[in-house]
This record gives structure tokens, C-alpha cells and sequence, in this order.
């Protein structure tokens, strides 16, 4: 009987286990039409959408994100929302980003505030219950807010980014127009040489390259190139391009007005930078250097005047 016993609960826990590592290689592993896209587009550049349908992974992830992201997501709203553009400017254009957004933003308020709590339990930081109350909310308020943060880094970061590379593209943009070629030919040639030295670059005239392709025309695919980047001085630029476009002027010497305007900018910000730097340095300095430095040279001699002149101080 024993034997029977201890057969059956072997029998139902390999059955538990074979079932187990079947659901999870069932919903990593990539089926036959995911591989079958896999080996179309594998020596071309694969699309968003073709991305999306490849990748396991992130279809069952948001299967369970999406109900987290609709707690804080208002669909109605975000088509006409300014946090659009900033994704956007962010270079985050995939659908699956929002999703992963709003999730993180509902996940955080949460968390936050349950690993608080069981952080007080554990090492008691906080005594009295309105303490911890007004804790709980502060954590919660922070982990709210904390994706909108890294998105606002992300932005600025990607627009510095584009604001150092934009000059040497526009120098290229302009001998390749002086060259003979058209200005939709010269953006997609500009969009792949620009691949070495920015990628957010490379893709911001890949996507006005496609859109010109597309049938948009030129005056709307460069103002979405402009609310894509989110940049003043490339507003300034594609107001400038559709004057010369729309007036026949000579576009070379537009956009060599403009690469020196932009390079002269970034030449100032530069030297901006370096004169802060003096400003930056002078706490580290006082607080870390000069206490350092001082007890080096000045050590030895203070050693030195002790052991001379306290045993004259000492009354015999």
C-alpha cells in the first residue's frame, strides 16, 4: 500500500511538472509563423509592427501589463495628449512603449509603498502610525511620478543628441543637393551615412524619408520631423526649408546659413558649459581637496611642534 502511495505521488507530480514546462516553453518559444517572419526579414530592416509579431516575449508580458496600464491609460485622451510628442521626442514610437509606461507608472505607485511597509516592519524606521501613513503616500507619489522623470531624461538626452549631430548632417544634406540629387534622395542618403555617428539622427530622416516615399507631402513630413525632435532650431530649420521650397531660393545656401548658425550655437554652448565648470568644482574642492591637501603639508609639521614643545608645556 505504501509503495502504491508513493508511486501515485510520484505519477502526479511528474504529470505537474511536464505540464508546467510545457505551458512556459508553449508561451517563450517562438512558433512556426514567428519563425517563418523571422527567416523573411532577417536580411532586411524589420519593421515596428513586424517586430512586434516576432517577439514572443513582449506579446505574453503585455498580456499581463495591459490591465495595469489601463488603470492610469486613458485611450480617449492620449491621442490629443502632449505626453504623444514627448514619446515622440523620446524616440519611443512603439506601441508596446505606452503600454509599458502607464504599467510602470500604476506598478510603481503601488510597490513603493508595500516594499515601505515591509521595510518598517523589518528594520522599524518609523514609530508612529501618521509617519508611516505620510511615507506610504510620499513613496507613492514618487513611483507615480518617477517613469515621467526618466521619459523627461530620455527626451533631453536624445535632443542633445541630435542638436551636436544636426550641423555635420546638414552639411551633408547640402552637398548632396549641390550635387544634382533631389531633396527626398538626399535626406535617405543623409539618413544612411548618418548611421555611424547618431543613430536617433539616422532614424529621424529614415522616418522622413518613408513618409516622403509614402505620398505625404514635402511641407507635412517636415513638420512632423520638427514636432519629432522638439528642438526650436530645427522648427527654425523646417520653416526655413519650406520657404525655400515653396519660393524656389536656393536651398544650399540656406541650409549653410543654418549648419554655421547651429555650429556657432554649439560652439556657445560649449564654452557655457566650460565656464560653469569653475562654479561646479568648488565644493568638491573645499569639502574633499583642500582637507586632503592640508593634512599632507601641514601634518608633518604639526607632528613636529607637538613633540618639540609639549614637553616644555608639561610643568616639571
Amino acid at each position: 500500500m505504501t509503495h502504491l502511495f508513493i508511486f501515485l505521488f510520484l505519477s502526479v507530480m511528474f504529470i505537474l511538472a511536464v505540464t508546467i514546462a510545457y505551458v512556459i516553453f508553449n508561451q517563450l518559444l517562438p512558433t512556426s509563423l514567428q519563425k517563418r517572419l523571422h527567416n523573411l526579414f532577417r536580411s532586411t530592416p524589420t519593421a515596428p509592427a513586424v517586430t512586434e509579431i516576432m517577439t514572443p516575449l513582449s506579446k505574453n508580458v503585455r498580456r499581463w501589463i495591459e490591465p495595469l496600464a489601463g488603470a492610469t491609460m486613458n485611450a480617449e485622451q492620449w491621442l490629443t495628449s502632449p505626453l504623444r510628442i514627448k514619446f515622440s521626442n523620446a524616440g519611443l514610437n512603439k506601441p508596446s512603449d505606452v503600454t509599458y509606461y502607464f504599467a510602470a507608472k500604476t506598478l510603481l505607485a503601488f510597490a513603493l509603498p508595500l516594499l515601505f511597509f515591509i521595510g518598517n516592519l523589518t528594520f522599524n524606521w518609523t514609530s508612529g502610525f501618521l509617519y508611516l501613513l505620510v511615507a506610504m503616500g510620499n513613496c507613492s507619489v514618487f513611483g507615480y511620478f518617477l517613469p515621467t522623470g526618466v521619459l523627461d531624461r530620455l527626451v533631453a538626452m536624445r535632443q542633445r543628441e541630435l542638436f551636436l549631430a544636426f550641423p555635420d548632417a546638414l552639411d551633408l544634406l547640402r552637398v548632396c543637393v549641390e550635387a544634382g540629387l533631389g531633396l527626398d534622395a538626399a535626406v535617405e542618403r543623409v539618413g544612411r551615412e548618418m548611421q555611424i555617428e547618431s543613430q536617433a539622427l539616422a532614424q529621424e530622416f529614415s522616418l522622413l524619408g518613408l513618409e516622403l516615399r509614402a505620398g505625404a507631402g514635402r511641407t507635412d513630413a517636415l513638420r512632423n520631423l520638427a514636432l519629432r525632435i522638439g528642438l526650436k532650431d530645427i522648427d527654425t530649420l523646417v520653416a526655413m526649408l519650406i520657404q525655400a521650397d515653396r519660393f524656389g531660393t536656393n536651398m544650399a545656401d540656406s541650409l549653410l546659413m543654418h549648419s554655421e548658425s547651429l555650429r556657432s550655437k554649439r560652439r556657445l554652448a560649449a564654452e557655457e558649459a566650460a565656464a560653469k565648470l569653475p562654479v561646479k568644482i568648488l565644493m568638491p574642492l573645499i569639502f574633499c581637496v583642500f582637507p586632503a591637501l592640508l593634512t599632507v603639508l601641514l601634518g608633518p609639521a604639526v607632528i613636529n611642534i607637538v613633540l618639540v614643545l609639549a614637553p616644555r608645556l608639561v610643568p616639571q
